[in-house]
């Protein structure tokens, strides 16, 4: 069943350069908990269809779309998508956020194939640092080590407010209401004569959740800055390590590397995506292989497949210390 209360990353493409029978290339749809839209993380031909195959993904609700670099199998389907979604129930404003030369490549397909977009939609050049910051929600980017220039991304909840010890109010003789929620702000209060500490009767802030999406790169520092301490890492492992000498030429990153950004940066959990064509269920290597490499150095990792959906779950507010609360 899902969680209502979790982040829902969605996969709609996981294989690199070109599509296979079995795997689209890049694109990664991100749900977040009470809100109707969604973002986007690249978006490779084909993207479209993958959303007609997925009924909560209305292209009406696609807010922000964000772009690592100019390689056709990350943006050919863009223009693609910006247009149909004007051509039924159109979305208020998307915005996209990309490398330098995203907003030259797009109007220029939108002029040349005279197409007319009916909503607003803005083009934002990213650059190392804070590129977006919501009440709930802040995005980082870095640019990573390939062949042009790219940016890795990370998203960074919020930290909520600690738990509220109802328990200590109560044995503290403040009655519930109003006192309460000015308490529970971090403010204090008088009552009956004594003065009363919101930071006595707050827990602990719950830190918000992160993850990171790292394509397309060889190893690189940014990229384990970026995934630090991150609930979950997307990373390319476009290689095998038998393969070495084909990521070392192309910039792009073995099931090994993808494992040791994870390492280092004590993530939690790592997909693996952007798998080369090459490694089919019948190939000398397959993906099970790429698992098992990483594994070996990060256990805790998953394959990425065409419309898997992994849940980030929210985290739970410590508990109280025992005995806090208690009649005196």
């Amino acid at each position: 069943m899902t969680d209502p209360n979790a982040i829902r990353i969605t996969f709609l493409g996981t294989s690199s350069g070109m599509p296979t029978r079995q795997r689209n290339v890049s694109g990664v749809a991100v749900q977040f908990p009470q809100r109707s839209e969604w973002w986007l993380f690249d978006c490779g031909e084909g993207t479209q269809h993958q959303l007609l195959r997925l009924d909560e993904l209305r292209p009406s609700q696609l807010r922000r779309i964000f772009i690592t670099h100019m390689h056709g199998d990350h943006i050919y389907g863009l223009p693609g998508l910006l247009a149909s979604c004007g051509l039924g129930s159109a979305p208020e404003h998307i915005d996209i956020y990309g490398p330098p030369g995203l907003e030259e490549y797009l109007k220029a397909v939108l002029r040349y194939s005279e197409t007319r977009i009916p909503y607003g939609f803005r083009v934002h050049t990213v650059e190392t640092g804070l590129i977006l910051q919501e009440p709930e929600y802040s995005v980082f980017c870095a640019p990573l080590d390939h062949r042009v220039p790219a940016f890795g991304y990370r998203v960074v909840e919020q930290d909520r407010p600690g738990s509220f010890n109802v328990a200590k109010a109560q044995a503290d003789g403040i009655p519930f209401g109003p006192l309460y929620g000015q308490l529970k702000a971090g403010q204090s209060i008088i009552w009956q004569g004594r003065c009363f500490h919101g930071r006595d009767y707050v827990g602990d802030p719950i830190p918000g959740r992160k993850f990171s999406y790292c394509t397309d790169t060889t190893f690189c520092r940014n990229a384990v800055d970026l995934s630090r301490a991150a609930d979950l890492v997307i990373h390319e492992a476009t290689y095998a390590q038998a393969d070495w000498e084909l990521a070392r030429r192309s910039k792009h990153s073995t099931a090994a590397m993808a494992a040791q950004v994870a390492a280092e940066a004590k993530a939690q959990a790592l997909i693996l995506t952007h798998f080369s064509p090459r490694y089919t269920p019948e190939a000398p290597i397959t993906l099970e292989d790429l698992l098992a490499e990483a594994q070996a150095i990060f256990p805790n990792t998953l394959l990425a497949r065409d419309r898997l959906t992994y849940e980030i779950p929210r985290r739970s507010p410590a508990p109280l210390p025992v005995g806090v609360g208690l009649p005196r």
